[in-house]
């Protein structure tokens, strides 16, 4: 039997947390509009996959709104794909972005949001609000065009 005076380890793995970046402070570019964001996605996305895969990725700001970097949050099929808050934020948090927009492509070419993308967008804000990380947008892109939460006032 064991002794009540006894203590029972256990074993943890330990959490580290580091940010690198390979690009200089002053080469990074700098998000003033919809059009900036989007012109950045376009060199980030597979051309080839923008209207057969949807996917899903976040641009992560500092606080001058200069691009920390790009994330693919998941790839999906023809009709969606997942957008999971707990890997979106937590890329953020350590990136130490204060900022993100939020991006998608449909591959039906339709640029109005589905009523599934306003919630989503709706529910990332509010969680940005909690941790100190704004949402500055959400970009719809097709192989034409592109819609801006943003400049439509929905965010």
């Amino acid at each position: 039997m064991e002794s009540t005076n006894e203590k029972t380890f256990f074993e943890v793995s330990e959490i580290q947390l580091s940010y690198k970046s390979k690009v200089k402070a002053s080469l990074r570019p700098k998000i003033s509009s919809s059009r900036d964001a989007e012109n950045i996605l376009r060199q980030y996305w597979n051309e080839d996959l923008l209207e057969l895969q949807e996917e899903f990725k976040i641009m992560l700001l500092n606080r001058y709104n200069k691009v920390i970097g790009i994330f693919t949050v998941s790839s999906g099929g023809m009709a969606g794909t997942v957008a999971d808050p707990k890997l979106i934020f937590g890329c953020a948090l350590k990136a130490a972005a204060r900022g993100i927009s939020l991006a998608h492509n449909h591959p039906s070419g339709a640029l109005q949001p589905s009523h599934a993308d306003i919630e989503l967008t709706k529910k990332l804000g509010n969680a940005g609000k909690l941790l100190d990380i704004q949402v500055l947008d959400h970009i719809i892109l097709t192989s034409e065009a592109y819609y801006s939460f943003a400049d439509e006032g929905l965010l």
